[in-house]
């Protein structure tokens, strides 16, 4: 379902013109559902398009909508009485935006904005926590993103202060690649500065010895990957904790949907 704005429409046909048709299940979690509960929530579905800078939420508004990103990429900061902000997690087609919405709180604690723009499905938040309450793979399934997600989070915070500048930013562009289609994203440095808590000139240093060593390319605010593996080694530990949490996380069969009681009529004949 198209958002009603035309820009949203319009972006969705160009797309489908491409060979590229835009797909809820390019997102995992909603790729996981089972049947049943994924054709439940199908019709709440809004297709929208997120551009780069864009603020998902921010701190202490009520969220009126959970997003399911599939193309997009979206970055959780935490921003401190003088302006000044840190990531402490991304999500992309990995999961979504909106826990709160499903743990009983009224809002976040951080503000989200858009990282890499791209598309995304969005739902209400009546309509998730109605399919939420009725358990199943859904529940189970955003749950367990919670949990992923306060790992990545934990890391992120034991990351920032006991690694380099250059490993932080490895573990940030494989966390990226991780969560997009391809291996090219849109960045410039004092963008990746604000979302590591860091300054532009110790991005710039970082990033030229990874284009020294064949790692990426950067030109413009454009970066592409050029030897994954490479990267890798040159990457902390904490990525590869992050990744192996959330493989443990879902490594389990989803629960089926609960079926609806059968009420026994007694007749007084």
């Amino acid at each position: 379902m198209c958002a009603t704005e035309p820009m949203h429409c319009d972006r969705a046909l160009k797309l489908v013109a491409m060979g590229r048709s835009p797909n809820p299940r390019q997102n995992h979690l909603l790729a996981a559902l089972h049947t049943d509960d994924y054709a439940q929530l199908l019709p709440d579905l809004e297709l929208i398009r997120m551009p780069l800078g864009a603020s998902v939420y921010e701190r202490g508004v009520p969220m009126q909508h959970v997003y399911f990103p599939t193309t997009c990429m979206v970055s959780l900061l935490y921003v401190m009485k003088n302006g000044d902000s840190a990531e402490i997690a991304v999500t992309g087609n990995d999961g979504l935006i909106g826990v709160s919405v499903f743990m009983g709180g009224d809002g976040m604690s951080s503000r989200a904005v858009v990282q890499n723009a791209g598309d995304c499905y969005r739902v209400k938040a009546s309509a998730l926590n109605r399919e939420f309450a009725q358990g199943g793979s859904l529940q189970f399934l955003v749950l367990r993103f919670t949990q992923a997600l306060i790992a990545q989070m934990v890391q992120t915070g034991a990351c920032n202060r006991h690694h380099t500048l250059e490993q932080q930013l490895c573990r940030w562009l494989l966390l990226t690649l991780d969560r997009m289609p391809g291996r090219r994203m849109t960045m410039t440095q004092q963008l990746i500065g604000n979302m590591l808590g860091v300054r532009r000139a110790g991005v710039i240093e970082a990033t030229g010895k990874l284009q020294k060593v064949g790692v990426l390319r950067y030109s413009g605010g454009n970066i592409v990957v050029r030897d994954r593996p490479k990267l890798e080694k040159r990457a902390c530990e904490c990525y590869a904790v992050v990744k192996k949490e959330i493989k443990r996380l879902f490594a389990y069969d989803l629960p089926a949907r609960p079926r609806a009681k059968l009420k026994l009529v007694v007749s007084n004949r």
